[in-house]
């Protein structure tokens, strides 16, 4: 750690106290006495521009080339903050001017970076032999990192200097990758027009458009779809970005996606399209959107699951809904062999396996009907489940409308107690009774022939009268 004299000449270089730093040096501080991050007099100085400051340390014997634990020098250090006449003076003061952080990062990296086109203009058209493709330790030039980092006029400048405009990092990022993760969407649309391949993937098979999916960049993606990005590409672990929507809970992508044609079934090499990110990340309108266009619905994961197990797995019932009705296929089995149906029964979210068996039966999904004229008869199946059907008759009502052995498995898994029967029974009545007002019958009349189809005549009459709202006979008076 500095001592105190030594952090007072700090101070005074971090805010270019002329004075005070003469009479520190006055007191023999030591010039080059270094903070708990190896900073430097002359680094304060030079990353906030002070002339006179920095002029005087060097006058007094502050080694230009100092770093810190970084691997930041001055020099380094007024290009990142822009500083062009720091940059200049300590350049004529000797300053190494190939030098590079710790991280890579040269000149250009840094003035690239941070948007300062004049520093880049000096190091390209006064300094000599400046690597225009120089990578750094990620493997990023300063392309990427004006990329990167949102710096479309760095950018530009770098691009009329004749920089490798598909150069990719260590992780097979091109700058487009890294724009469109980053929602940079200027320099995204620059990119797009300078012509860098939209399909291009990187080490795990994304696509500009999967990264900015899931980055959480509505505006980037709607980009990448118009300029023609392929909706349905496929990462490594085969995951689209509807996929990915299933799987996270933020609704700030839900506007993200625009209907978008053309090539919807290509895959890559491993497989994870833009749809499963939708699914993922759990965006209603996104996903919406995707289905509008015409992404693949079924496409499977390396897991074999497509977004709607993947929906039913982490009950994301507002996707769920939205393939449903869309026409999902709901035989497909994952790996363990389990439907999207039973996926969801296992998870124990009641309400997907009930949206579930409703699309099973009548292919599509609609919110619950509450019309007024059902609420006596909803109230007659409450009383129905709870009161009169034995343990085991509600199964047998339902077979008898043609549930499925595996609707009423499915039913039947969130077990509550020995009454869950009652529970049961009441799920399944309002999913027949959703069937039944979808398919324009009379449910009156359909409830009435279930109960005497399974020998329950004294109770098909009863509840007969209920849901027609018919008067109770009224009970005779005995003599007492």
């Amino acid at each position: 750690p500095v001592l105190p004299l030594e952090r007072q000449l700090h101070e005074a270089a971090r805010w270019n106290q002329v004075g005070r730093i003469k009479e520190l040096i006055g007191r023999r501080v030591n010039i080059r006495a270094r903070n708990h991050v190896g900073r430097v007099a002359l680094h304060w100085a030079a990353g906030a521009g002070h002339e006179q400051a920095v002029r005087l340390l060097l006058e007094q014997g502050a080694a230009v080339d100092d770093v810190d634990s970084f691997g930041m020098n001055g020099l380094l250090l007024s290009a990142w903050f822009g500083h062009l006449r720091i940059v200049q003076i300590l350049v004529n003061a000797g300053a190494k001017v190939h030098c590079e952080s710790k991280d890579g990062l040269t000149l250009l990296h840094c003035a690239a970076q941070k948007g300062h086109v004049s520093v880049l203009a000096f190091v390209m058209e006064d300094l000599e032999d400046v690597a225009l493709d120089h990578a750094d330790k990620l493997g990023r030039t300063a392309f990427h990192r004006a990329a990167e980092h949102g710096q479309l006029d760095a950018l530009d400048f770098l691009v009329g200097s004749g920089c490798d405009h598909s150069v990719k990092d260590k992780e097979g990022n091109t700058a487009l990758h890294l724009a469109a993760s980053r929602g940079h969407m200027a320099v995204l649309q620059r990119l797009v027009d300078i012509g860098l391949d939209l399909e291009e993937q990187n080490m795990e098979g994304l696509t500009a458009l999967h990264a900015a999916t899931e980055g959480f960049h509505p505006d980037c993606v709607r980009l990448l779809l118009r300029a023609g990005s392929n909706v349905n590409a496929l990462t490594q672990k085969k995951l689209s970005c509807l996929h990915y929507s299933a799987l996270s809970g933020s609704e700030d992508m839900s506007r993200a996606l625009i209907q978008a044609g053309g090539r919807t079934n290509v895959a890559d090499q491993q497989g994870t399209s833009p749809m499963h990110l939708a699914v993922r990340y759990n965006f209603p309108a996104l996903v919406q959107l995707l289905i509008d266009a015409h992404s693949d619905l079924d496409a499977i994961d390396n897991r074999q699951q497509t977004p709607l197990h993947l929906a039913a797995e982490h009950a994301c019932q507002d996707v769920a809904e939205m393939l449903l009705v869309a026409g999902v296929d709901l035989s497909l089995r994952d790996k363990q062999g389990k439907t999207a149906l039973a996926v969801a029964a296992r998870s124990n979210h009641v309400s997907l396996v009930d949206m579930i068996i409703k699309a099973d039966r009548f292919y599509r999904w609609e919110k619950q009907d509450h019309r007024q004229e059902t609420q006596q008869l909803r109230s007659v199946l409450w009383q129905l489940a709870s009161r009169y059907l034995r343990p085991a008759e509600w199964k047998k009502l339902a077979y008898s409308w043609e549930f499925t052995e595996a609707h009423v498995s499915a039913i039947e898994q969130q077990w509550t107690g020995s009454r869950s029967y009652r529970e049961h029974g009441h799920r399944m009545l309002l999913i027949w009774l959703h069937g039944v007002a979808t398919a324009g019958k009379n449910p009156s009349k359909a409830l009435f022939e279930g109960l005497m189809a399974i020998g329950r005549r004294d109770l098909a009459e009863s509840m007969r009268k209920k849901a027609n709202g018919e008067p109770r006979a009224p009970r005779r008076c005995t003599a007492m």
